[in-house]
């Protein structure tokens, strides 16, 4: 579960700012089960500050382990703020998609031999962080692919 190990790694503050991008209307993208473990009304969650909710969400997904779930949030992050990154992943390792959006994934799997090569592009064009969030659901996404598990360890 790459995503649950790349959360796990990752800095509260790191996880602040996503969850904030994806905050809509003051409310943060997993404040409804933030508030069944604090016990306050769904409402009432905005009353507390977002670092606080954002703390609590970092660690629901870990604790729980669901992986589906913070893929899920990792993915909503990265096509709000950087889809480029994700179109050109998908097309410098040769993997048809519609928008980003790749439609049979055990089909469609990156070509191994130019993962490394397309990794050091993103990194020159995009914040690493984000392409290491990339990375992450990649290797989860297509493990028969060990070319992108073996970059995103790499990148530790």
């Amino acid at each position: 579960m790459q995503v649950i190990e790349q959360l796990k790694a990752m800095k509260e503050d790191r996880f602040l700012a996503i969850y904030e991008q994806l905050a809509q209307d003051g409310y943060g993208p997993l404040d409804g089960e933030v508030a069944k473990v604090l016990k306050f009304r769904p409402l009432a969650i905005k009353k507390l500050p977002m670092e606080k909710r954002a703390k609590t969400a970092q660690s629901l997904l870990i604790r729980g382990g669901n992986a589906e779930l913070c893929y899920e949030l990792f993915g909503t992050y990265l096509m709000t703020k950087t889809k480029d990154l994700v179109i050109d992943f998908l097309d410098g390792t040769d993997v048809q998609h519609e928008e980003g959006m790749v439609q049979n994934i055990e089909e469609q799997k990156p070509a191994g031999d130019k993962v490394a090569a397309t990794v050091a592009e993103l990194d020159k064009k995009y914040d690493v962080g984000d392409v290491t969030l990339y990375l992450s659901m990649a290797a989860e996404q297509w493990p028969s692919v060990p070319e992108v598990d073996s970059v995103w360890r790499m990148r530790g």
